[in-house]
């Protein structure tokens, strides 16, 4: 089913501050680089920081890798258990009940991310076009400090099955005609044209690529369905088709599937361990130009 309403203007928003039942969230992290040859692609760090310097009045602020992800993995932001994901979002007072508003700053992908979490969950949140950046740069108010939070919640998830798939799966739908498996990194490392903080360079054999990059505007806003629908068509990408997102760490392959389900493609699934996981294992095959 395509889901129009997922994407929020800062118009939309800035009309909605004052509603009660809106539940405004910053997702924001940062990855930091990391010296050469650490077993790790980069440090994730949570984006409280810049929320305390700046966020958009009355947002919480949700920690992925602290809080909303499987912290024994040796990979960042891995789907944890549904009993830690209902704590975690009950804790920050997420109500399916409400507005739920995601964004982020420097890129839309961190909020991505939670809203597809969420959609795995049963729950269906809208995402701010253009995230923080585009709030600030057209002047809209800003709130400093810390966040000061919204009441508890018991939240409940309606978990929906099919949303993330392991590499056992991946590895057995390359070459299956009834899939198309779908890199959202760039094109010099789908290539394996540079060196990979993930590990060995190049992709999943057989995969295409559509760069989340190549779906975001200079102003950090969304392309325009019409756009991104000719870029996912040029890739073969097809909705009878089976589409497995993967990425670096199961990050901005999100806006590729935001993207998508705006579109009306319902088969979709996202390799959560991505390059992370696939780049590290030499039992993995790996193809570069």
């Amino acid at each position: 089913m395509s889901q129009p309403a997922a994407l929020i203007t800062t118009e939309q928003l800035a009309a909605m501050l004052d509603d009660p039942d809106l539940r405004l969230y910053d997702c924001t992290t940062y990855n930091e680089p990391v010296p050469p040859g650490s077993d790790v692609p980069y440090r994730a760090v949570p984006g409280d920081k810049t929320f305390a310097a700046g966020h958009i009045p009355g947002a919480d602020f949700l920690d992925l890798q602290g809080e909303f992800s499987d912290t024994s993995s040796r990979h960042f932001f891995m789907m944890p258990d549904v009993a830690q994901l209902e704590a975690a979002f009950g804790r920050h007072g997420l109500d399916a009940d409400k507005t739920i508003v995601l964004y982020s700053i420097g890129t839309m992908m961190w909020a991505t991310r939670f809203w597809w979490m969420l959609r795995s969950l049963g729950v269906d949140a809208r995402v701010l076009d253009g995230g923080f950046d585009k709030w600030k740069e057209e002047g809209r108010p800003i709130e400093t400090g810390a966040p000061r939070g919204y009441p508890a919640t018991t939240f409940k998830a309606a978990p929906r099955v099919g949303f993330f798939v392991d590499r056992n799966v991946v590895k057995g739908r390359i070459g299956d005609p009834s899939t198309v498996i779908v890199n959202a990194l760039g094109p010099q490392f789908h290539r394996g044209l540079e060196p990979s903080r993930y590990g060995r360079p190049g992709r999943v054999p057989g995969s295409v690529n559509v760069p989340a990059a190549m779906l975001v505007n200079a102003d950090k806003t969304l392309t325009s369905l019409a756009d991104a629908q000719a870029k996912f068509a040029a890739r073969g990408i097809t909705r009878d088709k089976t589409v497995i997102l993967y990425c670096g760490g199961g990050i901005s392959a999100t806006i590729d599937l935001f993207l998508l389900t705006q579109l009306g493609y319902d088969k979709l699934t996202l390799y959560d361990a991505s390059m992370g996981e696939w780049a590290r294992d030499p039992a993995l095959p790996i193809e570069t130009d």
